[in-house]
């Protein structure tokens, strides 16, 4: 078989010709290796899937709108491929000083992160991480900067183990994405245990140079439980405390709902599984009112409920600085914030499909299959 590429040809019509991508079998194996290589940087890959769009017969603004690049880039690496073949899809040397750290010294600092733990420790630090590789501490920096690695920070995270997962994430992302005509979409769900706390010593106010300070040790007053619908559509927030979370005040919270939406309009709720949710005193309570319908989220997939966000808002905005020193003070202090938030209420756009999600989650599953975990 012949290897050597065909001479760029160019697209006959009105303004600058487009450079024609002709790849050898060679040459179309190694872009496709390059893109999908995990070790590749997100640059290269980009630049090989670019190189392999434009030898599909794609135009740069067809190539572009794939990638979601400007046609500007399609077209400056469909050049530099043309003429200079896979050495072009490499970035060009930068005027300066020439570079003291080589690649391999890169590499070496990489794998180490990645691969090994020190001796006296879990995770690498700048210092540790220097002192093991003959690296100055900013050259490390630069280097984890460069890669987005960060071993100080670790992430907790909690696979369902719903057999029914797929089905309810289709169900609830179907609801957001295609809410039903004459509905209101309600996502649900109570905040438990919010605590009234008072800091043992006056806070010290923010001044220029120093931050707002307040002790660490503080006096709790008992405790409520909020109940909140956030309607999909608008925003706006139905609320109501009481002193406990049981089905009862669950079933209240419901009549809540009923008196709130338009008695023309069916309900949608979505709502996790907590077996307050369950009762037969609340299937009963469904019977009787039709149009309400439930739909709950998979275990351990709190992120699918939207109200979630919304108790996020309040607990940085609101909670987490705040001291109460009664419960009724709490009450009215959180009561007064979503009368705000009515005022102006700001719903919560959700953007992925559901196939989106679970490709998302497959792919995830793919990467931890071999840890042995």
């Amino acid at each position: 078989m012949d290897r050597t590429p065909k001479q760029p040809q160019q697209r006959p019509g009105r303004g600058r010709p487009t450079v024609q991508i002709v790849l050898t079998d060679e040459e179309r194996a190694t872009l496709e290796r390059w893109a999908r290589r995990r070790t590749s940087s997100q640059a290269l890959a980009l630049r090989c899937q670019l190189v392999l769009a434009c030898a599909e017969g794609l135009s740069n603004v067809q190539a572009a709108a794939r990638l979601g690049v400007h046609p500007a880039t399609v077209g400056k690496w469909r050049g530099r491929f043309a003429r200079r073949r896979l050495e072009g899809l490499a970035d060009e040397p930068r005027p300066g000083a020439p570079r003291r750290v080589t690649d391999e010294d890169v590499e070496r600092v990489v794998v180490k992160t990645l691969e090994e733990t020190p001796k006296d420790a879990t995770h690498w630090s700048v210092r540790e991480m220097a002192r093991a590789a003959g690296m100055s501490r900013s050259t490390v920096a630069r280097i984890w900067r460069a890669f987005g690695l960060k071993p100080h920070l670790v992430e907790h995270w909690k696979l369902s183990n719903d057999p029914q997962f797929i089905d309810k994430v289709r169900d609830v992302v179907g609801l957001y994405l295609n809410p039903p005509e004459a509905a209101a979409v309600l996502c649900v769900d109570e905040k438990s245990q919010i605590q009234a706390l008072n800091r043992t010593a006056p806070i010290l106010p923010l001044l220029p140079g120093v931050p707002q300070r307040q002790s660490h040790d503080y006096t709790r007053h008992g405790t409520t439980n909020l109940y909140a619908a956030l309607n999909l559509a608008s925003g706006l927030v139905i609320s109501q405390m009481t002193p406990r979370h049981r089905a009862i005040e669950f079933k209240r919270f419901l009549a809540r709902i009923d008196q709130a939406v338009p008695a023309e309009l069916d309900v949608h709720l979505i709502v996790d599984n907590s077996s307050t949710h369950k009762t037969p005193a609340i299937r009963r309570w469904l019977l009787a009112h039709p149009r309400f319908h439930l739909h709950f989220t998979p275990t351990y997939s709190s992120w699918l409920n939207l109200v979630e966000r919304w108790f996020a808002e309040l607990t940085t905005k609101w909670l987490r600085r705040g001291t109460h020193r009664s419960v009724g003070e709490l009450t009215g202090s959180i009561q007064s914030w979503i009368d705000t938030w009515n005022d102006d209420p700001r719903p919560f756009v959700w953007t992925k499909t559901a196939d989106e999600i679970l490709e998302s989650l497959t792919r995830y599953l793919h990467r931890i299959s071999g840890t042995g975990h």
